[in-house]
């Protein structure tokens, strides 16, 4: 047990409870304790045991609006210091979505999720007191992300204990943000019948889903009346009937299981009744766009692509394309 996470959980419950989703409270709590708890995992007493030992440190600043998310400036610590706060967020090396900079200290991510948030944000609705949904959200970049653009409380969901760990170290310094990490799936989340979320994301999820159609039914079940879906994914050239499922990798990923056309994408969300859809942004994602760092020390893009053809995958597929969708939930 960790009376650090217990006490950032239970922040989470509060501020949830003053919200429509309030009612989600009746079986959440018991969902989250499972996860963290009962599940058997070899690094959980190792990754709680060092957020509770992380130096006690003040930020003089915080900026959740640049593209690197700043917390603290290397002026509010000493040496000692330092040396602690690094050896500890080195413990939660792999770091793969950011960029990240804490009391001075970068952390380079396999991701720039910088390059993914310049080619959302333009196409949101306003974020102004919203309630945000970002599913399968990593260390949760993002959700930094959507607080500075406005939103009034950003959930993030995940079921990577690790990736839990990672958010709570930037939490930690970040001090009482309406910003929270639920170690669940999609699939955890509840219908909450038209009255759930304003803005619902889902990004770099999608193809991991063996029924892409139940993930974006979950979403639409996730959203209120009139609510913004925000799906990001790969994609394919083709027509509407054009789909591609990998024969057993993609890019080295086992669990990579449809990759549809724009056009099939769009027929998807049509059938399952979204309103207003509109693909707003198609780019090829690059090897200075994900790679190896000093803080994401295993394979990267480069790795996953043919080296004699940049344009397709070690496997032969089509090398990785990205679109952003935007959605409205039937009204």
């Amino acid at each position: 047990m960790s009376a650090l996470l217990d006490k950032r959980l239970a922040e989470a419950y509060q501020d949830l409870a003053a919200t429509r989703l309030a009612a989600w409270l009746t079986t959440l709590p018991q969902q989250v304790q499972a996860a963290v708890y009962e599940a058997p995992h070899g690094k959980r007493e190792l990754w709680l045991e060092t957020l509770e030992q992380l130096p006690k440190l003040a930020a003089s600043s915080i900026d959740f609006t640049q593209g690197t998310v700043r917390i603290g400036q290397a002026s509010d610590l000493n040496t000692t210091q330092a040396v602690a706060l690094r050896s500890a967020l080195e413990v939660f090396i792999p770091w793969r979505k950011g960029p990240f900079e804490v009391f001075g200290i970068p952390i380079e991510t396999e991701w720039r999720s910088d390059w993914k948030w310049e080619r959302v944000a333009p196409h949101l609705s306003s974020l102004q007191g919203r309630l945000v949904l970002d599913v399968g959200c990593g260390s949760g970049y993002h959700l930094w992300r959507l607080l500075g653009a406005g939103a009034q409380q950003v959930i993030g969901i995940d079921p990577s204990l690790f990736f839990l760990m990672q958010f709570q170290a930037i939490k930690h310094y970040a001090g009482q943000q309406p910003v929270h990490f639920l170690p669940l799936k999609s699939e955890d989340l509840p219908d909450f019948q038209g009255k759930g979320f304003d803005t619902v994301l889902s990004m770099g999820v999608l193809y991991h889903r063996r029924s892409p159609l139940d993930h974006l039914q979950e979403l639409k079940n996730a959203l209120r009346v009139g609510g913004e879906l925000v799906l990001e994914t790969l994609i394919i050239d083709g027509d509407e009937r054009t789909v591609l499922m990998p024969e057993d990798r993609y890019g080295k990923m086992r669990n990579v299981w449809f990759i549809p056309s724009v056009a099939m994408l769009e027929l998807w969300l049509r059938r399952l009744g979204f309103e207003d859809i509109r693909t707003v942004d198609v780019t090829p994602t690059t090897t200075a766009e994900q790679r190896s760092t000093d803080w994401m020390r295993f394979e990267s893009l480069k790795d996953f692509l043919d080296p004699q053809d940049a344009k397709r995958t070690i496997e032969g597929y089509p090398a990785p394309v990205r679109a952003v969708i935007i959605a409205t939930a039937p009204k």
